[in-house]
Formats: structure tokens, sequence, C-alpha cells
């Protein structure tokens, strides 16, 4: 699976919308939404953003792996 589909998975499993993860990643709604469809490269730093708000591994949310960790505690 692609990053792009992934994060849009997993928002829409914590069924929140694309401006409540925007608002968190201090983005644009569109800007989000530019990284679900795949016409922009989300950043890395977001990559993790997302990662930790979502108590996942980066290798889940980035789709080089299906299996579902969680998040590394620091």
């Amino acid at each position: 699976m692609k990053y792009n589909e992934r994060i849009r998975e997993i928002r829409e499993d914590f069924s929140l919308t694309q401006q409540k993860v925007a608002d968190l990643l201090h983005i644009g709604q569109r800007t989000y939404s530019d990284y679900e469809s795949g016409k922009t490269r989300i950043p890395v730093d977001n990559l993790m953003i997302l990662a930790k708000f979502y108590n996942v591994s980066m290798d889940y949310i980035t789709g080089a792996s299906n299996m579902k960790t969680e998040y590394p505690k620091e």
C-alpha cells in the first residue's frame, strides 16, 4: 500500500476530517488533500507527527509494512 492510501485509511479509521488532520499539521486542508491524493509528497516531519498522533510505526504509516505496531516510546 502506498503511503498516501495509508494516511487516508488511518484518518478514516479515526473518523477524522481532512481539515482536522490539516489543523494538526498546521497546513491547509487543500494541501492535506493533495497528500492523500498523491499529488504532493508529504514531508517526513509531517509523517512523523501523524505516526505519533495515530500511535503507529513509521513503517506502517508509510506502507513499508502491513504490521500495525505502536509508535516507539521516547
